[in-house]
């Protein structure tokens, strides 16, 4: 399993268009795949939409997306209001949940780390021994890293019923004293992983996406 994730950086006022744009088409679109999720920014990176998209590995998604072209009802014609766009392909951890649909937020944290080249084995170490403590306190949809795009790149996804529940959550969760996964990995006398850099998104889902 494989998801690509497409950004794309929005013309100032045009989400609610783009939107009705790319559901509207996504009606057709679905007939070769389903979505995985849609979100818009709230906080952070502001005017970007965020689809998902999983397949079965690249050789599916080239032959789903070449069909969806060919049917001459994709893409969505959204082209006027796209300032950049930007194509990732993530592999989910061993550890990590299917992305599957349902209701769990609204409110979505979208957190990516980037982290020094052959650390990755080490960080799913960390990460699947401080995971089951922490999703006692609220769930993690997902944990991907990168193949294909920006590279060495590690993304969580976690849902939340409002903001105040997220502040709520990860104040508990440190207060534990066993996340983050460098805390526990500290306090167990392992190696931590130091990241290169971090970016965080608060996102919220479309009227379409099948993750709410």
């Amino acid at each position: 399993m494989i998801y690509e994730m497409r950004t794309y950086d929005i013309k100032p006022g045009s989400q609610a268009e783009v939107e009705r744009r790319f559901g509207e088409a996504y009606e057709k679109r679905r007939r070769f795949s389903e979505l995985a999720a849609f979100f818009h920014t709230e906080i952070g990176p502001l005017n970007q939409i965020i689809h998902i998209w999983p397949y079965a590995d690249l050789a599916e998604r080239d032959r789903i997306r070449a069909a969806a072209v060919a049917d001459k009802t994709w893409p969505p014609d959204i082209k006027d209001f796209i300032v950049a766009m930007r194509s990732e392909i993530f592999i989910p951890c061993p550890f990590s949940p299917e992305l599957k649909p349902g209701r769990y937020g609204p409110v979505f944290e979208m957190r990516t780390y980037t982290y020094p080249a052959g650390k990755l084995g080490l960080l799913m170490d960390n990460w699947e021994r401080a995971l089951p403590e922490r999703t006692k306190m609220s769930p993690c949809l997902a944990t991907w890293y990168s193949e294909l795009g920006g590279l060495n790149r590690f993304m969580h996804l976690w849902p939340y019923a409002t903001m105040n529940d997220r502040m709520d959550t990860r104040n508990r969760a440190v207060a534990a004293g066993n996340w983050p996964p460098s805390a526990l990995a500290k306090k167990e006398g392992r190696d931590a992983v130091a990241y290169l850099a971090q970016e965080n998104k608060i996102v919220m889902p479309s009227s379409f996406s099948p993750v709410q």
